[in-house]
């Protein structure tokens, strides 16, 4: 006797309540090997060190996002926009998978150990090599990625003003870190949302719920992304792997996970996921795989004992939550004050005042909370006819939503005070 497998499975989700896998082939790339590794990635980081509760995982934002799609497309359905059963599942596809090529806490690694790849290249790359294993099967919902199939709307919904991805990410982030101004009416936006000239749209009597998810995220970038104990904590680890990469590229023999390994004593750059450079994008693609928060977590622990003064401080402030001190403030920090505050770490370090670099550094951050170069958000008035949101909305300040916001910080050891 053979049993057949129930794959409508239905997860209870604690944002959304109960949701559902909307298809067979859906449950099965939710199954691979590939998206179960999700489990081991945080969604926020290192944000825990502020909020405890923000140990979501990225699996949970895109089970969520995947439900919004879910609901976004049965919206637009019911409102006489017409998408055939493989436009459905090719843009559920899409934004299951918007964030498989993610590494470990967050964006770290695309700033240290890789070069010139950020996580939606390898997002890509990961998508094509499943395309391969299925049989082609992902190549509508890849070029709906990409933003190369002809219906402009589909995409809009993965990568826009308002897609998925946001919506589902702030409630999320919101949720769990408790900070309550992030909180978005995700579904009030949702059935709203309609399609004219094959572009995403937004009902007349969806703008005050458009203003709200605007100001929700330029409040969250401020009180949970851009926080300055998350950017010192973030930071800390940036250099830990940079300087775990300085070391591998000498030879210096260092405590790795095959997998992390891989990355360090490697140059791993655009070309390899191309066919171009030494390694194959396959190899790059399973190697990658392999990468989750644990590997990061257990060799930074290791490294705390490592003979290299500089790996072993950084990563034992990392196991610690001894953190650099850090400043924020509107203007640029002056290069005496950052000279200075280089020297006196160098003398209390016992370093040259080129390896203070990485213990005393500055650059800057920004906040935009709507994106200039992206389509403006239309909406569609009672008359039939669509108009910017910065033409229609009272609130709606574009110069405000639209300027970037930027703010300097500077890190150093607490000792300097």
């Amino acid at each position: 006797m053979t049993f057949k497998t129930n794959k409508r499975k239905i997860i209870n989700d604690p944002v959304y309540g109960f949701i559902n896998i909307p298809g067979d082939f859906i449950f099965d790339l939710v199954e691979h090997p590939w998206f179960q590794r999700l489990r081991n990635i945080r969604q926020l980081g290192l944000t825990s060190f502020v909020y405890p509760g923000a140990n979501h995982s990225r699996f949970q934002h895109c089970l969520g996002a995947l439900h919004l799609m879910d609901l976004a497309l049965g919206t637009l359905k019911g409102k006489g926009v017409s998408i055939s059963q493989q436009e459905e599942e090719a843009a559920q596809i899409a934004i299951l998978l918007h964030d498989s090529g993610h590494g470990p806490f967050s964006h770290a690694l695309e700033t240290s150990i890789i070069n010139g790849i950020s996580h939606e290249d390898i997002s890509l790359l990961m998508m094509r090599k499943l395309n391969e294993q299925y049989q082609g099967k992902l190549s509508l919902a890849i070029e709906i990625f990409k933003g190369t199939y002809h219906r402009k709307f589909l995409h809009e919904l993965i990568a826009g003003q308002i897609d998925m991805d946001r919506l589902d990410y702030l409630r999320r982030d919101s949720f769990f870190t408790g900070v309550i101004e992030g909180s978005v009416g995700s579904d009030r936006i949702i059935r709203m949302l309609n399609v004219v000239d094959d572009s995403l749209v937004v009902d007349e009597k969806g703008i005050y719920s458009l203003e709200k998810f605007l100001i929700a995220r330029r409040l969250m970038y401020w009180q949970v992304y851009m926080h300055k104990t998350v950017l010192s904590s973030e930071n800390l680890l940036v250099r830990i792997l940079k300087r775990a990469k300085e070391l591998a590229l000498e030879s210096v023999d260092l405590y790795a996970t095959p997998a992390l390994r891989f990355f360090l004593y490697n140059k791993i750059g655009p070309d390899d996921l191309l066919r171009d450079g030494n390694f194959t994008p396959g190899l790059v693609a399973s190697t990658f795989t392999r990468l989750d928060d644990s590997d990061i977590l257990v060799s930074a622990k290791y490294w705390a004992d490592h003979s290299d003064k500089i790996l072993s401080d950084l990563s034992a402030r990392l196991m610690k939550r001894d953190l650099l001190a850090i400043e924020l403030q509107n203007e640029p920090f002056p290069k005496e004050r950052v000279n200075k505050l280089k020297a006196m770490t160098a003398e209390m370090k016992g370093i040259s005042t080129e390896m203070a670099d990485y213990y005393v550094f500055t650059n800057s951050i920004s906040n935009l909370a709507y994106t200039p170069d992206a389509p403006e958000v239309r909406i569609l008035l009672k008359s039939g006819k669509t108009e910017g949101i910065s033409t229609v909305s009272d609130m709606f300040d574009h110069r405000f939503n639209s300027e970037r916001m930027i703010k300097y910080f500077l890190c150093y050891p607490k000792e300097c005070r």
